[in-house]
């Protein structure tokens, strides 16, 4: 099967999945549809504000799918009049086992983390705050447990002295998009292998979504770890 014949639907939302989604189309992938979140009301006004990833498949006149509800039935029976053969996510919310399981070759997901290190909402952020000096992208393929499917492709990205979140997300945006069309190509070629992650080792560290609680800043703490607190929370407002 060739890639104008291989059927993918994209599911994302905001920037960090646009990268990924904009290569997929550059490179001509065949993407019959893409679902990201309902718009949003946001600013003084209220207006309802699209998403990045809602704005980009407008531009390159993509079908786009909004749903409230992932396991709303006329949204699956319009996800299954598609007729995938792949689901491709980078940055969505969880899914049901209704629209990971439907594709002939199921769902691959690419998380901003060196499986399984940090499985979570926020795998960059953590990464910093402990001190790591590298962390990367993991391309795996989603099972009912989150971020413990089985593992496709990884790229490490070193944490400089100066890094930050928002510097990292950066780059894990762009090596993590080059990731998945490789993984994408496995796929259609055959030749994808899948390595089970390693589940009961004491050593994991999770990565649990962040809250305006996680911000306080512990002075306790030495300077270094402060300096990795900070950093591992910059540039966003705390």
């Amino acid at each position: 099967m060739t890639k104008k014949d291989f059927r993918i639907v994209f599911l994302g939302t905001p920037g960090f999945a646009v990268e990924t989604l904009k290569l997929l189309v550059e490179n001509q992938y065949n993407i019959v549809g893409v679902i990201t979140m309902p718009d949003k009301p946001a600013g003084r006004g209220h207006k309802l504000q699209e998403s990045d990833v809602k704005k980009y498949a407008k531009s390159q006149n993509l079908p786009i799918l909004q749903p409230t509800n992932l396991k709303d039935s006329d949204f699956l029976n319009d996800l299954e009049n598609l007729k995938v053969d792949l689901n491709i996510v980078v940055a969505f919310r969880m899914l049901p086992e209704e629209v990971w399981d439907m594709p002939k070759h199921g769902t691959y997901n690419l998380h901003g983390s060196l499986l399984p290190q940090y499985r979570g909402a926020a795998p960059i952020n953590w990464a910093i705050i402990n001190g790591e000096s590298e962390t990367g992208v993991t391309t795996f393929k989603l099972v009912h447990k989150i971020d413990t499917g089985k593992i496709a492709y990884q790229t490490r990205v070193e944490i400089g002295d100066r890094d930050n979140a928002g510097t990292i997300h950066d780059k894990l945006m762009l090596v993590g998009a080059e990731l998945m069309l490789k993984t994408v190509d496995a796929i259609i070629d055959g030749s994808i292998t899948l390595q089970a992650q390693d589940s009961d080792s004491e050593l994991l560290k999770p990565a649990p979504k962040i809250f305006k609680e996680t911000c306080r800043i512990d002075w306790n703490l030495s300077a270094e770890d402060i300096d990795f607190f900070i950093r591992g929370l910059s540039p966003y407002p705390a």
